[in-house]
């Protein structure tokens, strides 16, 4: 099982929901975080830079600029990655954000995977 944490606005690249950290930077940029929020997600953000390795692709193809349509998600043995994705879901949610837990067995054509996460492009019927 694969998990995704995401809000309803559209990703530009993907063409999918917007994951929550994005979201966070867009909300952060805008100034509506209280300080003790900001210092929560960066607290967090440090621990993932830590925790979790940063993608080789976001695409299939051997173009090089070729767009990032690959989202990621979390495998479900990741539970404190996934942990710390609940609690900045509830930050985002505190603010008006409806943030969406998706759950899928079958994420798209996988494209980089490791211990705790896989990036995949979608299929069409992937409701991400």
């Amino acid at each position: 099982m694969y998990i995704r944490f995401a809000v309803h606005s559209k990703d530009e690249d993907s063409g999918r929901r917007q994951g929550i950290f994005q979201t966070l930077v867009d909300v952060r940029k805008a100034g509506l975080l209280y300080e003790y929020e900001i210092e929560r997600v960066k607290e967090i953000h440090k621990w993932f830079n830590e925790n979790l390795e940063k993608p080789s692709s976001f695409n299939r193809s051997s173009k090089p600029h070729a767009l990032n349509k690959a989202i990621s998600w979390y495998k479900d043995t990741a539970k404190e990655h996934i942990a710390l994705m609940r609690e900045l879901a509830l930050i985002l949610e505190g603010h008006g954000f409806d943030v969406l837990v998706l759950q899928t067995e079958k994420p798209g054509y996988i494209v980089y995977e490791d211990e705790h996460q896989i990036t995949a492009e979608p299929y069409s019927e992937t409701g991400a």
